[in-house]
């Protein structure tokens, strides 16, 4: 997969009219690569991240230099869910690198279908250690083997693409089955749940970085 990027001299407030032309701010970086601000086409983006995630390593063109990358941050708008900035990181090709890679679940569990058990994902992904071109998109594991209730899946249950290492324990469970529950014992979790569920606390840095991300975005509509 490759996506062409601009050098980009728009900084701060003026990556507004940025992005009203079709543009997605961005910055790439890495090992020996200094950070340079670009900007990639929106839709270009979109279709690339649909299909790489942040595991897969693509060829950003910037001006005509290439650089074997991974999509590494993303910052979202909180009111829209659209990306309003996107880290690119360079990688040595010759050097093996760590990251997260999320956990596809295919197949139909026998417990679930026909006993009405209840799938508990206990895991979503899972760090792997890899060189660059052997990290895989995502990690598949079957669930039809999940035959009965307390039925359980491990990390070692899930087959490892060649030349990628899990960095996890081999008896973590990923996922499991729950026998299904009465209405008196769900109404009852509920309650333990609810008394439970620990206030949010957002630090202040949380709290004037989306201030300041909706009055940008509030700023833009405004204008626009």
């Amino acid at each position: 997969m490759e996506l062409k990027a601009q050098p980009r001299t728009e900084l701060g407030k003026k990556v507004k009219a940025l992005r009203r032309a079709g543009f997605l701010p961005a910055v790439v970086y890495g090992e020996k690569v200094k950070s340079q601000p670009i900007a990639v086409p929106y839709k270009d983006f979109e279709k690339v991240y649909r299909e790489a995630g942040e595991s897969t390593l693509i060829k950003l063109d910037v001006d005509g230099k290439s650089h074997n990358v991974l999509i590494h941050d993303i910052k979202n708008d909180p009111l829209k869910g659209i990306p309003l900035h996107a880290d690119f990181y360079a990688v040595r090709m010759d050097k093996e690198i760590r990251t997260k890679v999320s956990i596809e679940f295919f197949g139909e569990s026998p417990a679930v279908k026909n006993e009405g058990g209840i799938l508990v994902r206990v895991m979503q992904e899972l760090e792997v250690e890899a060189l660059p071109q052997d990290l895989p998109r995502e990690l598949r594991i079957d669930l039809s083997g999940l035959a009965a209730f307390g039925s359980k899946l491990f990390v070692k249950d899930i087959p490892t693409p060649k030349g990628v290492k899990i960095l996890a324990e081999p008896d973590e469970v990923v996922v499991l089955i729950e026998a299904p529950r009465s209405e008196e014992e769900l109404a009852a979790l509920e309650q333990v749940s609810t008394a439970a569920a620990p206030e949010e606390v957002k630090t202040e840095r949380e709290i004037k970085e989306e201030t300041k991300v909706v009055e940008e975005t509030a700023g833009e509509e405004k204008e626009e």
